[in-house]
């Protein structure tokens, strides 16, 4: 097989479980026809790339399970006595949109039981800490939006509250924190509030020129680009500088270079064809900064908005229009 083939196998192999049971599994043919879509003499390259960074930042079923049953005996969190501590544990099921705190919850569920003997619903008393779980923390939003209601509603006037998730980016880390710490001051209750994650995701402005998000270090001279870039922005983009060696997840920086101006590319040509798109669909991700959020992190039940358009953005069927761009993770919305 030529390079190209393995790759496709390499890059199939790796998002086979993908929303297992909702589309057909991938094949070698599927990651063809998405990639067919980018500059033809980039492709292979763009591939070289694509295959290391979605092998380092596409989590599985297996790789959350991991991460919970790691947790579950963690001495930092749970104690000497696991099976106490979880006993006590007040699980918390609050999410407003989306299904990923139900799909942690039954992971978590598993591996009480495999690890405590115990059954989740019969965890929880007074006095025991609370547990909210999410699968990744991209903008914090989510989580902030869930837990401010329950702060002020229906919290405890002291309590502890632990945030789990299996990846988390520095930025939503920052902003949810500050967030929460307001309306816990407001509340006039005395709650902390403490975080635990497998993989932490820089992607704040001041570490821009180390960050491990698609942050571009240069605009592409193409006209939807361009087109894009000359639209009023209340915070324009700030290109980062090359980097001297690779920085996680990324193969190489001339390699992440490439994906990040055939994403940019991609995402400008599929906004264009939007009529009147909300400021927050960026080519780079749904986000309210520059070119869009920028993230990698897909999971195996969804790929989040905030990793860029053309990976998810489109309908397979779709033969002319806005949804005219064949994806590779064809996302579930809400």
């Amino acid at each position: 097989m030529s390079e190209r083939d393995d790759l496709l196998v390499s890059v199939t192999d790796e998002i086979r479980t993908y929303r297992k049971g909702d589309l057909p599994e991938p094949t070698p043919e599927h990651v063809d026809r998405w990639l067919s879509q980018f500059t033809p003499d980039q492709q292979l390259p763009f591939l070289r790339e694509f295959d290391h960074v979605i092998r380092h930042t596409f989590i599985t079923r297996k790789n959350i399970k991991g991460f919970i049953r790691h947790l579950v005996s963690n001495e930092k969190l749970a104690g000497k006595n696991p099976t106490a501590y979880w006993s006590s544990a007040n699980f918390l099921d609050i999410q407003q949109n989306g299904h990923s705190q139900k799909e942690m919850l039954k992971l978590f569920s598993k591996c009480l039981e495999e690890e405590c003997g115990l059954d989740l619903d019969d965890c929880g008393e007074d006095g025991g800490d609370f547990i909210y779980l999410d699968d990744v923390l991209f903008s914090g939003n989510r989580i902030g939006n869930d837990l401010e209601p329950w702060i002020v509603n229906e919290a405890p006037q002291a309590a502890k509250i632990h945030v789990i998730v299996a990846a988390c980016h520095t930025l939503g880390n920052y902003l949810v924190e500050r967030k929460l710490k307001g309306v816990i001051e407001r509340s006039g209750k005395k709650i902390t509030i403490l975080f635990w994650r497998a993989l932490t995701v820089e992607n704040q402005k001041a570490h821009k020129n180390s960050s491990e998000v698609l942050w571009p270090t240069a605009i592409p001279n193409v006209a939807e680009v361009q087109a894009y870039m000359a639209l009023p922005s209340k915070y324009p983009f700030e290109p980062r500088q090359p980097s001297t060696k690779p920085i996680k997840p990324f193969l190489s920086e001339a390699g992440r270079q490439i994906l990040e101006s055939e994403f940019l590319i991609a995402g400008a040509k599929i906004r264009a064809k939007s009529e009147n798109p909300k400021p927050s669909i960026r080519p780079l991700g749904f986000s309210p900064f520059g070119l869009g959020f920028g993230s990698m992190i897909a999971t195996y039940r969804n790929c989040p908005n905030n990793c860029p358009l053309a990976m998810w953005w489109g309908d397979p069927e779709a033969t002319s229009g806005a949804l005219h761009w064949y994806p590779l993770l064809q996302r579930e919305t809400y």
